[in-house]
C-alpha cells in the first residue's frame, strides 16, 4: 500500500472520529455503555446510524423499538409513551435506561427535534394521524404501524403531506412487504404466472378480543379511575372525549370503531398487501356488507363478510375480494387446497402468538388459468392443486432474496441506500380500502364509491364519515398542516 493511500485512510478515520464526537448526544453513549446491548446485526459507528425517536414503546411499539435497534442501523435518541409506568413500557425502559423519555410527543419534538432524524409510531390507530403529520411537518422520516390511519380523509392528508415533502422517507409497518411473499409475488406477476386474477378470498378466522363481549351493548363501558402513570388526555388524541376504561387500552382499543380498525385493519395489511400493490387495485367501486353477525354501534361484529369490487385496470380484468373474519365464518376452499398451515414466522401479537384456527389467516387467489393459496405476512404462495403445481414447476422464475427486512429497509432508506417498499404512496390506498370496509361494517350496509371524485354516492352519512367526526378542541391543527 502506498503512502498516498495510507494518508487517505488515516484522514477518513480521523474524520469519522471527529464527526462522531461532535454529533453523538451524550445520552446515547451513556445508554449504550450501561445497557451493554449490542445490535444483533453488528456494529456501525454511531455517526453512520440514524437518530431514531420511538413514539409508543409498549406492546407492538416495543417490538418496533427492538426490531429497529437490532438492525444495528440506528441510535435510540428518545422514547415517548403516554404511560411510562406500564409493565410493557418498563420492559423497554429497563433495557435502555438513559434514553430521554417523554409522555407528550409534542414536547419531545420541541425539546429534541434537532437531534431526531426519524421516528417510529407504534400507538393505537386513532393516534397515527396527528403524530405523523407533525413529524413530517418538522422534516422527520416516518415509520408508522398499519393501518396508516383510521379515516379515509386522514390517510388522504398523510399521503398529501408525504408528497409535499418528497425528500422524507415513509414506511407503513406491514412487515411482510419486505419478506419472501413480496419478492415472489412481484417475480411471478412480472413473469406472467400471476395474471388475469378475477377473485380473491381473504380470511382471518382466529379469535379476536371482542368475541367474548355482549353485542347487545347500549353504551360505552362505565368510567374507571385513570391509572396514575397514564396521560389519558394525550391518549385520546383527536377523538371525541371518552371516560377512561381499561377496555380501551393495551390493544383493546382495536375492538372499538372509535379507536381501532378491527380484524380488517389489523390483518388486511398482512394478507392483501401484495395483491393490492401488484394487481394495481387502487380503490374499490363497491363495498358490500354481506354478513355482520353481532352488529352494534360500538365494537366490531363477531363475524364479518365484506365484498370489495375493483374495476378493470388497463388489460387486467375486474377483481372481487371477499373478506371473512369470525371464528365460524369459514369460507369454502377449492378442491386440492390441502392443509391450512399456520406460518411459524408470523410475529406474535401483544397477547401472544396467533392461535391456530379452523382455517388459518391467508388468501386464495383465483385467476382464469391458475389458483394460488397463500398465508399472511411474508408467507409465500403455492399453486393448487398439487398436480398443477408440479406441471408449472419448470416455468416458475427465480425469486430474489430480500436485501433487507422491513425495519432495515426503512433505516437504509433514511440513509439514502434503499427505497422503502411500503411508502405512503403504496400503503395509503391500501389503508383507504380498509377504512371503506370499516365504514360498511359500522353502518352494516352497501357503499358505492366513485374512484375519481373519491366520494360515496349512495349514502350521505357514509360520505360524511370519509372525514369523520370533528377533532377534539386543541387537536384541530393537525388537519391543517
Amino acid at each position: 500500500m502506498n503512502s498516498k493511500e495510507n494518508s487517505r485512510r488515516l484522514f477518513l478515520k480521523q474524520a469519522i472520529a471527529l464527526s462522531a464526537a461532535s454529533t453523538i448526544p451524550s445520552f446515547w453513549t451513556k445508554s449504550f455503555g450501561k445497557t451493554g446491548i449490542m445490535p444483533a446485526a453488528g456494529y456501525l459507528p454511531p455517526s453512520e446510524r440514524v437518530n431514531l425517536a420511538c413514539i409508543g414503546i409498549g406492546n407492538q411499539g416495543g417490538s418496533d423499538v427492538m426490531s429497529h435497534y437490532n438492525t444495528g442501523l440506528c441510535n435510540l435518541v428518545a422514547f415517548c409513551d403516554v404511560d411510562m409506568g406500564a409493565p410493557q413500557t418498563l420492559d423497554v425502559l429497563k433495557k435502555f435506561p438513559n434514553v430521554p423519555r417523554f409522555q407528550d410527543f409534542r414536547q419531545m419534538f420541541d425539546k429534541m427535534g434537532n437531534q431526531i432524524d426519524a421516528v417510529t409510531i407504534g400507538v393505537p390507530d386513532h393516534s397515527h394521524f396527528p403524530i405523523t403529520m407533525l413529524a413530517l411537518s418538522l422534516g422527520k422520516n416516518v415509520y408508522v404501524e398499519k393501518p396508516m390511519a383510521r379515516t379515509f380523509n386522514e390517510v388522504e392528508l398523510m399521503m398529501k403531506a408525504a408528497r409535499k415533502h418528497p425528500n422524507l422517507v415513509t414506511q407503513m409497518g406491514n412487515q411482510g412487504h419486505s419478506e419472501a411473499n413480496y419478492f415472489q409475488f412481484k417475480a411471478w406477476k412480472e413473469a406472467g404466472i400471476i395474471k388475469d386474477v378475477t377473485a380473491v378470498t381473504a380470511h382471518m378466522n382466529s379469535s379476536r378480543r371482542w368475541h367474548t363481549w355482549d353485542p347487545n351493548i347500549k353504551s360505552f363501558p362505565p368510567a374507571e379511575p385513570i391509572p396514575g402513570t397514564l396521560d389519558w388526555e394525550i391518549w385520546q388524541g383527536v377523538t371525541q372525549h371518552h371516560d377512561y376504561n381499561h377496555d380501551f387500552i393495551n390493544g383493546q382499543w382495536r375492538c372499538w370503531f372509535d379507536f381501532g380498525m378491527g380484524a380488517l385493519g389489523d390483518w388486511g395489511a398482512h394478507i392483501l398487501d401484495t395483491i393490492h400493490q401488484f394487481l394495481d387495485l387502487g380503490l374499490p367501486t363497491e363495498v358490500n356488507m354481506l354478513k355482520a353477525e353481532g352488529h352494534n354501534a360500538f365494537f366490531y361484529p363477531m363475524s364479518s363478510t365484506i365484498l370489495f369490487r375493483f374495476p378493470k385496470r388497463e388489460d387486467m380484468p375486474p377483481v372481487d375480494i371477499t373478506w371473512y373474519d369470525g371464528i365460524n365464518n369459514i369460507p369454502s376452499v377449492p378442491a386440492g387446497y390441502g392443509v391450512s398451515e399456520l406460518d411459524p414466522n408470523i410475529p406474535p401479537t401483544s397477547v401472544g402468538a396467533i392461535q391456530p384456527a379452523k382455517l388459518n389467516p391467508g388468501k386464495i387467489i383465483y385467476s382464469k388459468e391458475l389458483t394460488f393459496k397463500g398465508g399472511s405476512h411474508g408467507s409465500t404462495l403455492s399453486i393448487i392443486p398439487p398436480e398443477k403445481a408440479k406441471e408449472m414447476a419448470s416455468k416458475l422464475p427465480v425469486v430474489p432474496k430480500s436485501p433487507s427486512n422491513h425495519y432495515a429497509n426503512y433505516l437504509k432508506a433514511c440513509k439514502g441506500e434503499e427505497k422503502t417498499r411500503s411508502p405512503f404512496e403504496i400503503a395509503g390506498p391500501l389503508s383507504q380500502v380498509f377504512t371503506l370496509g370499516v365504514m360498511a361494517q359500522k353502518l352494516n350496509t352497501k357503499l358505492l364509491f366513485d374512484r375519481k371524485t373519491k366520494q360515496i354516492t349512495n349514502n350521505k352519512l357514509a360520505n360524511q364519515l370519509l372525514v369523520g367526526l370533528p377533532p377534539r378542541k386543541g387537536w384541530e391543527e393537525y388537519y391543517k398542516m
